[in-house]
């Protein structure tokens, strides 16, 4: 599509709401990491993901000429997912904090000069008319936005649809701002097909991660009051904990297949070895109407008819 010639008000007025909400839809969880000093059920890849979306995203709301609030929401965006993913480093992988920091400071700045970078080498041919390089860093945005959440129907299973480690007023504001982006663009002279279709996927997928620990809530209320009327967490009841227990981890599951594969593979070799080791030391192998004796020093077989 051509770049945006001119911006009406409702769409700046949206795209504000929607750049607010995704500037601080992550405080929210980054406060919660720092206070629980956990990150357990928040994946580090889906935090990664995002925020290295943040180039493609902000090079295509560049070179298209968005609303300036448009502009601005993948930067902010990026920088707050960083900060999450160094919290998932030093909390769930143990890194000390300095590590994290300088770790994150060095993609960040990675990241903006990239940006920087292709912005100005991709603008100029757009102007003229060639339209597939912002078409492609259009669609790898697309792609790595929404490939960040493929971790999360894993752990919905894991946990039986329970949702652990996401700040649900995160949720909330995050999807929030993904509707008002959409609202932005549909205001738009020109609506832009790809990041209407992004924003969508965004409002559902997390909207689906409401409904799924909604069910939860459904499911488990029974047990959930045994356990308080005894005065436990669910977290602490044996009969909440059994019952959680009963989720399928697909990721766990196929490491355990790899290392089963790789354990056989192992046995096979070293049963090969055991059999070749008794064929050189001369040992005697049973086959029919016949014996044959395997001897190192001579290597030669003497066939024994049998009686």
């Amino acid at each position: 599509m051509a770049p945006q010639t001119s911006i009406p008000p409702a769409a700046n007025v949206l795209g504000t709401i929607g750049t607010f909400c995704w500037c601080v839809q992550l405080l929210p969880q980054i406060f919660r990491n720092y206070r629980t000093k956990s990150t357990e059920g928040l994946p580090a890849f889906m935090m990664m993901l995002w925020s290295t979306s943040a180039v493609p995203f902000g090079i295509y709301a560049i070179v298209q000429r968005f609303n300036v609030p448009l502009i601005v929401q993948p930067q902010c965006f990026g920088a707050f997912c960083g900060v999450s993913w160094a919290q998932c480093m030093v909390y769930g992988r143990k890194w000390r904090p300095i590590t994290a920091t300088l770790t994150l400071a060095t993609l960040l700045i990675i990241f903006a000069a990239l940006q920087a970078g292709l912005v100005f080498a991709i603008r100029p041919p757009y102007q003229r008319g060639v339209e597939w390089p912002v078409l492609l860093v259009g669609i790898l945005a697309f792609i790595l936005l929404i490939a960040a959440y493929l971790p999360i129907p894993f752990e919905l299973m894991k946990r039986r649809g329970r949702v652990v480690g996401i700040d649900f007023i995160f949720l909330g504001i995050d999807g929030a701002g993904a509707f008002f982006s959409l609202m932005s663009l549909v205001a738009q002279n020109e609506f832009d097909v790809l990041f209407g279709t992004m924003y969508a996927l965004c409002c559902a997928i997390e909207m689906s991660m409401v409904a799924s620990h909604l069910i939860w809530l459904l499911r488990t209320r029974g047990i959930r009051k045994r356990a308080q009327e005894s005065g436990q967490a669910f977290d602490e009841s044996e009969e909440c904990m059994a019952w959680q227990a009963k989720g399928i981890d697909l990721k766990q599951g196929f490491w355990d297949l790899l290392a089963r594969g790789k354990n056989g593979k192992q046995g096979s070799e070293s049963e090969g070895s055991v059999a070749l080791e008794e064929l050189e030391s001369g040992a005697k192998i049973a086959v029919p109407n016949a014996s044959v004796e395997c001897f190192s020093s001579t290597s030669t077989l003497v066939k024994k008819s049998a009686c």
